[in-house]
């Protein structure tokens, strides 16, 4: 059940020009543009003001924490849900206007949509003969992710992982030019994990989009080159996930008598990226411990606490998200009247 490492468009021809054959008025791009994107639902902000773009020839991550509006923005981009403002845009025209959608668009939102006792073949059938794509094709995505020993067995026993594929394999059917995925790694083994990395960055690496929505930050670290987080519904950082890593560079918090001369005593050296946390600490990139330790040291400041850490995607992420849900629980005493954690 390994699967074809890399992507190499499918044989039989169904949309291999990503879409651009079929005769609609979309420019076949490949890019996906969210533009100040807003949905309530009654007094529920589930999405404001959001704005990015999808680039090709990327996998582009799209994180945040549960509730942080990620899958209203996919369910947005893929006609499901009415914008309440602003627009999302494939190809250059909203998705219900593009003439072949599953020719253009290849979505993996929900792995629970299978009739149990139809076997795996059969299901891919129903869904080739709906988007107009021979039953060959069937036998080819089924390949490409691993699946073809049990293509004659009933979905009903298929595991989490084996479901998931089969939910990538009818992505996969109209050969899309844009993949649209939420959680596909959710529920894989690790060799499944490598090999879901390997293949969209090979189907990246062919000038095709990817939109993948993930929770497990350290894999998105290995697959994405472009990252979107949000947080209440709003965006929180867009960019390369190089510039987020802040290429590797040292980073120091430090507790100290007086931050403000500490930082003039930095910034006279070169070192200006420098923040201050809301604990009262510093946050200092770019200089390690001992050189902080002594320009303080120098400037006669004194030093309570100082650690050192490198920044990695996962402290990027809650830092950036820090707040969406806090726990009112800070260490009172029972029959205090807070909430406690269980």
């Amino acid at each position: 059940m390994n699967g074809r490492d890399t992507y190499d468009g499918g044989r039989s021809g169904a949309a291999r020009d990503g879409g651009t054959h079929d005769g609609g008025a979309h420019d076949g791009s490949g890019r996906i543009v969210v533009r100040n994107l807003s949905k309530r639902f009654g007094p529920v902000e589930a999405v404001c003001d959001l704005s990015f773009t999808v680039e090709p020839g990327l996998v582009t991550g799209f994180l945040g924490p549960n509730g942080a509006g990620k899958t209203t923005t996919l369910r947005a981009a893929l006609g499901l849900v009415t914008p309440t403002e602003g627009e999302v845009t494939v190809n250059g025209v909203r998705y219900d206007q593009l003439p072949r959608p599953a020719r253009v668009v290849g979505a993996l939102l929900d792995t629970q949509g299978f009739h149990g006792g139809r076997g795996a073949r059969a299901h891919l059938r129903i869904y080739a003969a709906a988007i107009g794509v021979p039953d060959s094709r069937v036998d080819e995505v089924l390949a490409l992710v691993g699946l073809s020993d049990a293509g004659g067995r009933r979905v009903g026993g298929f595991s989490l992982g084996m479901r998931q594929r089969l939910a990538l394999a009818t992505a996969l059917l109209g050969d899309p030019r844009i993949l649209v995925l939420d959680e596909p790694g959710s529920g894989l083994d690790p060799q499944g994990v490598a090999w879901l990395r390997t293949f969209l960055r090979g189907y990246a690496a062919g000038g095709r989009t990817v939109l993948v929505s993930s929770h497990q930050l350290a894999e998105v670290a290995q697959t994405v080159d472009h990252v979107v987080i949000i947080s209440r519904g709003r965006q929180v950082y867009e960019g390369r996930l190089d510039q987020l890593h802040g290429d590797g560079r040292p980073r120091v918090r430090v507790r100290c008598a007086d931050a403000t001369r500490l930082a003039t005593a930095l910034a006279a050296h070169g070192v200006t990226d420098i923040q201050s946390l809301a604990d009262g600490r510093l946050s200092i990139t770019g200089a390690d411990a001992t050189a902080v330790g002594d320009l303080a040291l120098a400037a006669g400041v004194a030093i309570y606490g100082l650690t050192q850490e490198r920044t990695d995607l996962e402290r990027q992420f809650l830092e950036l998200t820090a707040g969406q849900y806090q726990g009112r629980y800070q260490g009172s005493t029972p029959g205090s009247g807070s909430e406690r954690p269980r």
